[in-house]
């Protein structure tokens, strides 16, 4: 077991769906008892009922965007946690602000098993970067750190000189934070002809990894992994030495789904990632949308990560899916596009796009049609108008043609 966190990331896929699966209505149940706004939610829903993902994906979904706005009428968490003060060990703030509690469990947030496929062990001095004041970065990597046995020097951001001499001074053995602020201390560290050769490894997140960086990391001798985690939800997925994308954690559920709906794409397409919480018994957030962009690694359906591990995988972050613009003084939302599409079966995807030639805003919606199928412009311009109350055109384009990058709305215009 040297190689893996424990038994769990190597069990039968098909054993891992009856478990998990099992778990849910218990996991549902315990929402609707004693989290306000899912007993609003789920009034009708019986959670004896939803034993697979097709039952899950017709549960609705809460997006963050609502719990912000939840959260000012039902302070403090909108009515989606389940504690009171004394029972949650610590409370955060996130922007917007968007408030989230921390339950006494060890590990809350999951990242020990991250850690440990990065190469974190037990004994281990981590130089944790991520922000300790407001939001919960700093103590999520702090707390899965110390769970797997690890002393933690709280680095914090900022102060990049003090940081680097706290590397120097006390020789870590790794570094979690942001890729850029790694980046700084290093650059930091060249212009000074320092070096700091105790750092061998890293988990990084909150940003993008360009695989620049990742290879200049590898020329200094750091091996680098990412994970994926949001200040909701704690761990989503994370990168083992295979490096053939981001192995979904053991303790939720992921679903990729088109952006504005619930419903789920297949793999390989971009869509939205969507988590439930399976063992979250504070904060018990069930179809989560985390506004973020990813998709499913088709292969690994199928086929275990090459390091071993055997559930499913994701591309990691691709962006956001919140892609709300504002035409001519008018709100135009991904859920619109989904209700237009709705009304032609013949469309098989769509995306509007934004421009503003001339200095005036237009609307295109561009849709893919097979050949054959009897689709009209004017039928769907009127459905724009009537959904959007806005004017827009349509162009009808070939099954493919359209980019499988999750956009359902691409705001093109300038203002140069």
């Amino acid at each position: 077991m040297a190689d893996y966190f424990d038994a769990l990331e190597t069990r039968d896929p098909d054993s891992r769906e009856r478990a998990q699966l099992a778990v849910l209505p218990a996991q549902i149940r315990h929402a609707k008892a004693h989290a306000p706004a899912y007993a609003r939610l789920l009034a009708d829903v019986d959670p004896r009922e939803v034993t697979s993902r097709g039952a899950l994906s017709r549960l609705p979904v809460v997006r963050k965007s609502d719990l912000q706005k939840l959260q000012r009428s039902d302070r403090p968490f909108g009515g989606f946690a389940t504690v009171a003060w004394g029972d949650a060990a610590l409370v955060f703030a996130s922007p917007g602000p968007i408030y989230e509690p921390e339950g006494r469990d060890v590990d809350y947030w999951r990242l020990a098993r991250a850690l440990h496929a990065a190469g974190f062990r037990a004994g281990d001095l981590v130089h944790n970067c991520f922000s300790y004041h407001f939001t919960p970065g700093g103590a999520m990597l702090e707390s899965g750190a110390r769970a797997l046995g690890c002393t933690v020097f709280r680095g914090g951001t900022g102060q990049t000189e003090l940081q680097l001499e706290a590397m120097i001074d006390l020789e870590p053995d790794g570094y979690v934070g942001t890729p850029s602020f790694l980046k700084i201390i290093l650059e930091k560290a060249d212009e000074r002809e320092l070096s700091v050769p105790s750092l061998r490894k890293a988990l990084l997140s909150g940003e993008a990894v360009a695989k620049s960086f990742r290879d200049a990391l590898g020329t200094r001798g750091i091996r680098a992994h990412e994970v994926y985690a949001t200040a909701d939800v704690g761990s989503i997925a994370y990168e083992s030495d295979a490096r053939e994308g981001l192995i979904v954690d053991e303790g939720v559920l992921v679903e990729i789904v088109r952006a504005g709906t619930g419903d789920p794409v297949a793999a390989g397409e971009v869509g939205e990632v969507v988590v439930t919480l399976l063992h979250n018994r504070e904060y018990p957030l069930i179809r989560f949308g985390t506004g973020d962009l990813s998709a499913i690694v088709p292969s690994s359906l199928s086929t275990a990560s090459p390091c071993g591990r055997t559930n499913m995988r994701i591309k990691g972050w691709m962006g956001r899916a919140d892609q709300t613009t504002k035409v001519k003084g008018m709100f135009v939302h991904p859920s619109q596009i989904a209700a237009i599409v709705a009304r032609h079966p013949g469309i098989a995807k769509a995306r509007l796009v934004v421009d503003n030639p001339r200095g005036t805003d237009t609307m295109t919606l561009h849709v893919e049609v097979s050949a054959g199928d009897s689709l009209t412009r004017e039928a769907i311009v009127a459905s724009i108008r009537d959904v959007t109350k806005l004017r827009g055109e349509v162009a009808l384009r070939a099954p493919g043609e359209l980019a499988n990058d999750g956009k359902v709305i691409d705001d093109v215009r300038r203002y140069d």
